[in-house]
């Protein structure tokens, strides 16, 4: 039995009889969309190059129904906020007050993003719904929390209303929301394995067309287990850091002459390095195309079955985010080095960086052994305790209940 296979979603049923208390009425279904873990291909997705997610058991459930009074009400069990309430026909990104704030951002982006889409969208969608919201997924963790609550609430949205979307459209459209709405420069790598991943399947997404190859990736089958080391430190991708490393990545495609930094051969590229004369854009250029690179040669192994060689290349992956592309922190570094240390094959931070989880693949019995060194290590260097978790390959969104 798979990790979504279970005979009934405890969660989502918790969360069904949330919404009756909350609102007064049944919903009309509940949706869920998972987080995700990127095995490798991190800050590729903005420069229509590779990655390599896959989605995590862990997911945001929505419970929905809809209105007819055009206005939009949000509640989440996990933000001590009450029911927010906002007019449809006021959400509109350029006027914030209008807006709700924080997490509700995200389910009211979405909305936003449907009715401003080119779509055959119903006139009912204007008249609102009422939208309850449990997750599990960790915050701030890298793992996608806010993907998982835009996928879950389209797809919610987007079957409530019969609104005829594919899964990448449906996640390039949650990507435009959290880009024009929320006013995060993300690129489309998350919300595509939320909404298309397949279990037991890492996800290869060629970000240029969204095109996608399921590769096979079972951990237990060989005797290892994918570890996530949430290091507690909590990032904000909507910050200038995020923004100035994808700003220099298009000024540096652009001034090589190419639509992205995708198009660069890897052979190629230390020749095109020295025509580069900013020592810092060299060193985000050479970790992009390293990067894909890195994505291209997991993958064949994943495909072999050798999944243990894969791991140096997750080692490497982590030294070109921290060194070239600077978006590691002591806490990544220290998880990194001490599961390495404790016999992984290979670990890496994961996500957009400047906190969250790092990755370690290792052998399924030196579970504890890692674990416990992380850990140890972590309270030695003053750090809070990280959550560590196994990860699976899980199934994208779909309808719960």
């Amino acid at each position: 039995m798979s990790s979504t296979d279970t005979p009934a979603d405890a969660l989502a049923i918790r969360t069904a009889d949330e919404f009756r208390g909350l609102y007064g009425g049944v919903p009309e279904g509940v949706w869920a969309a998972p987080g995700r873990v990127n095995l490798i291909g991190e800050h590729t997705d903005y420069n229509d190059g590779f990655a390599l997610p896959f989605a995590l058991p862990q997911r945001t459930r929505v419970a929905a129904a809809r209105r007819t009074d055009g206005m939009l009400r949000l509640h989440s069990a996990d933000v001590p906020s009450g029911v927010l309430t906002v007019r449809v026909a006021d959400l509109d990104p350029a006027h914030p007050p209008q807006a709700p704030d924080g997490w509700a951002r995200y389910p009211a982006g979405v909305v936003w993003a449907l009715l401003d889409a080119d779509l055959p969208v119903p006139v009912g969608l204007r008249g609102g719904a009422d939208l309850h919201i449990r997750s599990d997924v960790p915050t701030g963790a890298g793992l996608s929390s806010s993907a998982a609550l835009e996928v879950a609430a389209a797809l919610a949205l987007t079957e409530l209303y019969g609104i005829p979307l594919a899964r990448p459209e449906l996640a390039a459209l949650a990507r435009r929301a959290e880009n024009a709405y929320v006013g995060v420069p993300c690129g489309v790598m998350d919300q595509m394995a939320s909404a298309c991943a397949t279990d037991g399947h890492a996800l290869h997404l060629d970000t240029r067309d969204l095109r996608q190859q399921h590769i096979p990736f079972d951990c237990a089958a060989a005797g290892l287990r994918l570890l996530v080391v949430d290091t507690r430190v909590q990032h904000d991708l909507a910050d200038g850091a995020y923004a100035e490393r994808r700003s220099s990545c298009h000024e540096a495609a652009a001034a090589l002459g190419l639509p992205a930094l995708r198009d660069l051969p890897y052979p190629e590229l230390d020749r095109a390095l020295g025509r580069l004369g900013d020592p810092t854009v060299r060193r985000r250029v050479r970790h992009v195309v390293t990067e894909n690179e890195r994505v291209v040669r997991v993958e064949e192994l994943l495909r072999a079955g050798r999944l243990r060689e894969a791991g140096p290349l997750l080692t490497e992956g982590h030294a070109s985010l921290r060194d070239d592309y600077e978006v590691s922190c002591p806490e990544l570094d220290l998880a990194v080095a001490t599961a390495n240390a404790a016999g992984a094959y290979g670990a890496r931070m994961t996500g957009g960086g400047f906190g969250g989880s790092a990755l370690a693949l290792i052998d399924a019995d030196a579970e504890p052994a890692v674990t416990r060194a992380v850990t140890e290590a972590f309270a030695r260097a003053g750090h809070r305790p990280p959550r560590i978790t196994a990860a699976e390959p899980s199934a994208g969104a779909h309808r719960v209940l």
